[in-house]
């Protein structure tokens, strides 16, 4: 599943990024901005019910400037992974996916989050950045552990994850803020043990 990971190869290239047999995931940059969002506007009633409130600059330059400035510190740092995901074949967005909350230490741990867009979603581009993301994780960066979380009733993340090789390990209450309410989450995990061939 996973081509590899590609060096820097000048301005206009990613400093990271993982290629797969559709995608390419990498960092966002400034010049994504206008994509972003429209996509995120085209698919916020698909988004908004699973996601903490957006605050009012969510969609502006300033605040995607931070995005991007945070993105890079991320990965410069050793500290996580957060990159976009595009169509190999035509270079469109399709959502996002963050490795975050890395622990190193005793813990080898991280933490993913993912968004899709609505017309992208049910199509195996998620599964196929997961996959690639997860022997990354548990192959070059030598992680043990990595951890998921979604509300309950979020059958399609749920399935997501179980066909991506997560296992549930429980109920998390009051885990996160969805739409200004805290809300129980199930989480589950992936081990390196665990990882699925291909």
């Amino acid at each position: 599943m996973l081509h590899g990971a590609l060096p820097f190869l000048g301005p206009r290239r990613p400093r990271f990024a993982l290629e797969t047999e559709r995608l390419v995931l990498r960092p966002p940059r400034m010049d994504d901005h206008a994509v972003w969002v429209r996509l995120r506007r085209d698919s916020a009633p698909f988004l908004k019910p699973w996601e903490p409130v957006w605050a009012p600059d969510h969609f502006t330059r300033a605040a995607f400037r931070n995005r991007v400035r945070w993105a890079e510190r991320m990965v410069e740092e050793g500290r996580g992974l957060p990159m976009f995901l595009f169509r190999a074949s035509d270079d469109q967005l399709l959502g996002a996916l963050t490795l975050d909350n890395l622990r190193r230490g005793p813990a080898q741990a991280a933490t993913l989050g993912y968004w899709i867009g609505e017309k992208h979603a049910r199509r195996g581009y998620m599964a196929e950045a997961l996959g690639a993301v997860r022997d990354h994780a548990f192959g070059v960066m030598g992680l043990s552990r990595l951890e998921a979380a979604t509300l309950p009733e979020n059958a399609a993340s749920r399935g997501l994850l179980e066909r991506s090789g997560f296992r549930h390990e429980g109920r998390a209450e009051a885990y996160l803020q969805i739409g200004g309410r805290w809300r129980d989450h199930v989480l589950y995990a992936a081990l390196r043990g665990d990882r699925l061939p291909g």
